[in-house]
């Protein structure tokens, strides 16, 4: 090897030794549904997603099934930026203000369609929730809608009468309380067992969770009401995304945009595949009648109401824009 090309060798050593590595940024992200679920695929995607259009910049590690930090405690992780962002069910925080739970509140909004309409009338007051405590919102997706299954037919509100019903919140034991049925603390885990021993006769939930519990082995019939369709959201630490590059937040932007969009479609092709599935297996799916309609739109009104006082102003704001 000659001088010059010893020098040329020397120089580009020194070039490569000296070049900076690219930075890079490691976030964890807990979710408390398990690696099937489809919030779960949504957000993986969305992780990837990152990754690809930052170049591996900024690399998003999605810790599924509450591995990593419990539900309940996911929120204040974010907020104190023990994870720079985590996964939860919105109205998990309904007990910080009212404003977290308008998407739970009985049949307000009854269809997908109706659903995205609330969430653009909440979105502006809960994006301002939650960055008086250092959050900021990237997307929000709905889960299935929840509707009535029944041991036996139910042609009126009146049939639910005296009938034991499953209640795992303070807004389905209400339901209960307003149709005159009596509800009765059961968890998910328990549903089979429940209905098996005769503790309960009906119950309100997604099409998901009746084919996660077999329903078909201890019922009969679901009411497809739509009495709700609860969503989840994804946070993130602001300070976190403060100190991200310009294009990595964009990135995040633009992927969390993509993330919405597909996890609504997602949602509604879960809900179809559910039912149907419900349908396969002997449950007797049907809309119900005019008269459970009117009922049950009935109970939803009180609630409604109900919500709008506890929720005051901002209550007030959204349901306004909701109904415009």
């Amino acid at each position: 090897m000659n001088v010059l090309t010893r020098a040329a060798a020397g120089l580009g050593l020194a070039a490569l030794l000296a070049s900076p590595a690219v930075a890079q940024t490691k976030w964890d992200l807990p979710t408390p549904y398990p690696d099937g679920n489809f919030h779960t695929k949504n957000i993986v995607q969305f992780a990837e997603d990152v990754k690809a259009a930052t170049g591996g910049s900024l690399q998003i590690t999605v810790h599924a099934n509450q591995s990593l930090i419990k539900h309940p405690d996911i929120k204040n992780a974010v907020r104190s930026g023990t994870v720079p962002a985590g996964e939860l069910l919105v109205s998990r925080l309904a007990n910080e203000s009212p404003i977290y739970e308008v998407d739970s509140v009985p049949f307000l909004a009854s269809s997908y369609d109706a659903a995205k309409k609330l969430y653009a009338a909440q979105k502006p007051i809960l994006e301002k929730k939650l960055g008086e405590q250092g959050l900021m919102l990237l997307f929000s997706v709905a889960w299935p809608p929840q509707g009535i299954f029944a041991k036996q037919e139910l042609n009126t509100l009146a049939d639910l009468k005296g009938v034991k019903f499953r209640a795992y919140s303070k807004s389905t034991e209400r339901v209960a309380q307003l149709a005159g049925m009596v509800p009765v603390q059961i968890e998910a885990s328990d549903i089979a067992t429940a209905f098996a021993t005769g503790r309960v006769g009906a119950m309100i939930t997604s099409p998901s969770t009746g084919t996660d519990s077999k329903v078909w082995d201890f019922l009969s019939h679901y009411y497809d009401t739509q009495a709700w369709l609860p969503r989840n959201m994804v946070i993130v630490n602001k300070a976190a995304f403060d100190k991200l590059s310009d294009a990595e937040k964009q990135a995040v932007r633009e992927a969390a945009k993509k993330a919405e969009e597909r996890g609504w479609e997602m949602s509604a092709i879960e809900t179809k595949e559910k039912t149907d599935l419900l349908a396969k297996n002997g449950i007797k799916v049907t809309a119900p009648s005019d008269d459970m309609k009117k009922g049950f739109a009935e109970i939803g009104a009180t609630m409604t109401a109900e919500w709008e006082k506890a929720a005051g102003e901002d209550g007030k704001a959204i349901l306004d824009a909701y109904r415009n």
